[in-house]
């Protein structure tokens, strides 16, 4: 008896501290108090495109597509990047005291950025650019004792609230970023810590940029490869904007001695393996093979230079390499859902606003690497197998691999033809001359892979259009028969208006003639709403000038260059996922 009385003890003891947990969470009315918080959000927020999907009645907020959770179902992420978002940010933010991860940026929202955001104890990302927010930046935010990652760029924040005008364009740290101009002390302590972190963020940039400068300049006068001291007694952080140089033994350790296994990728150069960081963190480590040749140590220099001069949210960016007598390694943040190819063939599909979203995300690093980004970049081998989906399938331009510099002087780049059949513009196949041109063919493409859910070679297999891909495309989109494109997981779920011009998108970037594509800015605007009726118009002239001249169409000139089998073997030994 005495036994079942301390059982029944026991037992009320959990059941009331389970009681008294679930309590906790609620507010005085019976609602769970993150539920609250957010739909307090969604009501300071004008939502077009309807993402903010919460429902007031629900218990729990962790099956919402864009809230995280940990495994205790607290909500530790709130991602709404590029949605159209206009409004305010609501104060209530501040009752989600749980977050480690807000991420706003490249909306439309205005307002003061609330002081509740400084005290979120355990906050470690906070991105607002590319919004419409006004007035001071709280100095709440340097109490984050946590933080790792702050963006605030937009065109009217101001450090203290007092300077005449500022604007969001001050240079910004790889690890503490704010974006406004001149910050001035105001004699507060917490607007002194702000003034010294600017300060010192600028000093970085500054040295960085003259030490990049100096290594080009050195490099252009003495025509040859000059890369930085990797030998092995060199120290583990390498000054080179933020990488980080690996131990060989570290990164076998973090991939169980490259464990066929942990093998997510393979391709041209290597393989990619998933690896576990002695800290916790997930790891891509990509192992360059042939690390002995020439060949092989160019690839390695080429694509960590390119990698860490390339900085934007659309591209993947790079933790660290490591360099031995005998391997050349390179280690990224791996990406959760894959490559585009990968998730294009999975289970569920991807739906049709994602789709759309990718596009655009892929068009912006684009855009970036050919027209933003000093000296200039070619990727030469854009598909839906390098671009790579992070935790909230926003696309991230991967694999610079066939990367070239381009010099201010160059207007195009001669080399091997290396690529994927199907992706490479005519151009490049039939000269070796390739330019940012041959990447806004690649984009086509792409464009058709997220539309159809198929890799280029299979377009038209099904209606016996092999070797005419772009002639079959064309002949749907003349017949306004778009619906025998659409993948047909997506069942009807699309907005067609939407897919027209798409379509229209990817015809203009795979025309024959490189001078008739559109650059990728424009390409960027078009997939935003912005001048592609006028575009088309034009294209549309100008090939029906073409075909009273007996001209072969584009695509029928392209189609010619791509039924050759031996280019297939080619395409699999030099390209692929990597």
């Amino acid at each position: 008896m005495e036994i079942i009385r301390g059982m029944i003890a026991l037992l009320s003891m959990v059941l009331l501290s389970f009681l008294s947990c679930a309590a906790a969470l609620l507010t005085p009315n019976g609602v769970n108090f993150e539920v609250q918080a957010l739909m307090d959000i969604k009501k300071s927020l004008i939502d077009p495109h309807g993402v903010l999907n919460f429902d007031e009645n629900a218990v729990d907020p962790c099956g919402w597509t864009i809230v995280g959770c940990s495994h205790e179902s607290l909500v530790i992420s709130l991602s709404i990047p590029s949605q159209n978002l206009s409004g305010t940010i609501s104060r209530s933010i501040g009752n989600l005291t749980h977050l480690t991860k807000v991420l706003l940026q490249d909306n439309n929202i205005s307002g003061p950025i609330p002081l509740e955001l400084g005290k979120l104890p355990k906050l470690q990302e906070l991105d607002l650019s590319d919004n419409l927010l006004t007035g001071e930046i709280p100095s709440s935010l340097s109490q984050l004792k946590k933080l790792q990652y702050l963006v605030l760029g937009n065109p009217t924040i101001c450090a203290t609230g007092k300077e005449p005008e500022c604007n969001g364009t001050a240079p910004m740290s790889p690890s503490f970023l704010i974006n406004s101009q001149n910050p001035q002390p105001s004699g507060r302590p917490n607007n002194h810590r702000l003034a010294l972190a600017f300060g010192t963020s600028l000093g970085c940039i500054c040295l960085l940029v003259l030490g990049f400068g100096f290594l080009l300049w050195w490099r252009h006068k003495h025509n040859k490869q000059i890369f930085f001291d990797v030998n092995e007694h060199h120290h583990k952080e390498v000054c080179l904007g933020n990488l980080r140089r690996f131990q060989f033994r570290e990164l076998q350790i973090a991939t169980h001695n490259f464990c066929n296994k942990n093998i997510i990728g393979k391709g041209g150069f290597g393989n990619v393996y998933k690896g576990y960081l002695h800290d916790g963190t997930v790891v891509a480590v990509k192992r360059l093979k042939d690390a002995n040749n020439i060949g092989g140590e160019i690839q390695f220099q080429t694509e960590v230079e390119m990698i860490s001069l390339a900085v934007h949210r659309n591209l993947l960016r790079l933790y660290g390499f490591c360099i031995t007598s005998t391997e050349r390694l390179l280690v990224y943040p791996f990406m959760s859902n894959g490559s585009v190819a990968l998730r294009l063939k999975a289970k569920p599909s991807l739906d049709w606003g994602t789709r759309k979203r990718i596009a655009l995300g892929a068009a912006r690093g684009l855009l970036y690497l050919h027209e933003q980004c000093d000296p200039k970049i070619i990727h030469r081998d854009v598909k839906a197998a390098n671009i790579l989906l992070d935790d909230y399938c926003e696309a991230v331009v991967g694999d610079f691999g066939l990367a070239k510099l381009l010099d201010h002087r160059d207007s195009h780049v001669t080399t091997a033809v290396r690529g994927t059949v199907g992706h490479i513009a005519p151009e490049y196949l039939s000269t070796g001359q390739s330019s940012e041109k041959t990447d806004v063919f690649g984009f086509g493409i792409l464009l058709l892979e997220l539309i159809t859910g198929q890799r280029a070679l299979e377009f038209g297999k099904a209606a016996n259009q092999k070797g005419a891909m772009l002639d079959w495309v064309k002949k749907i989109h003349q017949e306004k028969k778009l619906d025998m494109l659409v993948d047909k997981d997506l069942k009807n779920n699309y907005d067609r208006i939407e897919l027209e011009e798409m379509v229209q998108v990817a015809l203009l970037c795979t025309q024959y003639l490189p001078s008739h594509r559109p650059k990728m800015s424009e390409v960027v605007r078009m997939l935003e709403g912005d001048g592609l009726a006028e575009k088309w118009e034009a294209s549309q002239k100008a090939e029906a000038t073409r075909c009273k001249a007996n001209e072969f169409s584009s695509s029928e000139r392209y189609s010619d260059l791509t039924d050759d089998s031996s280019l297939l073997v080619q395409a699999m030994e030099l390209s692929g996922p990597r």
